[in-house]
């Protein structure tokens, strides 16, 4: 176990939902279930989903596979993340936090949200004006502790005057290594925990590296582009040649460097698939030698990636 913020203690290993139907094409319900499922079985506490995951779909998803076992969850979930929004995507305004809650709480069937971020922060909203009104929901008892993500290190210190923020969720992996010069730092000066978004980078990490299904968003991202792909697989020789040396899978080497990074650190992976599942959590026992990280950070040095972890538009809704 490790703990996000003063108090809030989960899984080394967290699981993240999103690709359960939302992103990667389409998947089945049932299967992803049974992944939930095995994911718990094997001490998973971790689950985190989000209201723009498949439009409502992936809370919704979520609820069906913790019923009856809501005990064994930390179950987090995000809102201010807005499709068709006039305002860019973002609402972060006190109204919406609030019938954003609600709605969360409706889909999920339970009453109360462990963690409960902003997804993304609103330019157009104060985050002290956001911020107070996620204080409000922990007030009225319908969520535990708040947080954010994608936010930078000025948010993050203006936030935490409102109410204590337990974690951030940001990407961070190998190949996306920018919250390590302010975010991180900022994070462990506050006492805030730090949860790892897309630790395999998108399945890059993993292996991942050819063409993927046309509805696959990863096909908009410019790292995914042949032309950069050609350029990062070279570094990926680094990953596959750590996992040679200690008989593992890539993924495995990937996992074990983003949980090296400290206790404060929850990388929380996503999967369709058992097998694969059992593959991350395999990481779990991997101990990389100070030679092997040093040769890992040496090949994906940051500024040496090719190609931006988002489409333009999406970079720029980010505080880096």
């Amino acid at each position: 176990m490790r703990k996000l913020g003063k108090s809030l203690s989960v899984s080394d290993l967290g699981f993240g939902c999103m690709g359960l139907s939302h992103t990667y094409g389409a998947s089945d319900d049932q299967e992803a279930i049974r992944t939930i499922h095995h994911a718990l079985d094997r001490g998973v506490t971790l689950l985190d989903t989000a209201d723009i995951y498949g439009n409502g779909h992936n809370e919704e998803l979520v609820g069906r596979a913790i019923a009856g076992r809501r005990n064994q969850v930390v179950l987090a979930t995000k809102f201010g993340n807005v499709l068709n929004s006039p305002d860019g995507g973002f609402d972060g305004s006190p109204a919406y936090a609030a019938r954003a809650c609600a709605a969360s709480l409706k889909r999920l069937k339970v009453d109360v949200i462990d963690l409960w971020y902003v997804h993304r922060v609103d330019p157009n909203v104060p985050i002290e004006d956001t911020v107070g009104a996620m204080k409000r929901e922990v007030e009225a008892g319908r969520v535990r502790f708040i947080g954010l993500s994608e936010a930078g290190a000025a948010t993050l210190r203006r936030a935490q005057k409102i109410h204590p923020i337990t974690a951030l969720q940001t990407e961070y992996s190998l190949w996306t290594r920018d919250p390590e010069p302010s975010i991180l730092p900022a994070c462990r000066e506050l006492g805030i925990g730090f949860v790892a978004y897309s630790p395999l980078g998108r399945g890059f990490l993993a292996g991942v590296h050819g063409a993927t299904e046309g509805r696959d968003r990863r096909n908009a991202h410019p790292r995914f582009a042949p032309e950069n792909v050609a350029v990062n697989r070279t570094k990926y020789v680094a990953v596959e040649a750590v996992a040679a040396r200690h008989g593992i899978k890539p993924a495995q080497v990937a996992l074990a460097w983003v949980l090296s990074r400290g206790a404060d650190v929850v990388p929380i992976p996503g999967t369709r698939h058992i097998a694969h599942l059992d593959d991350n959590l395999a990481a779990l026992a991997v101990s990389l030698t100070p030679a092997d990280i040093a040769e890992l950070e040496a090949a994906f040095a940051p500024g040496t990636i090719a190609g931006d972890r988002y489409p333009a538009g999406a970079m720029a809704r980010l505080e880096r």
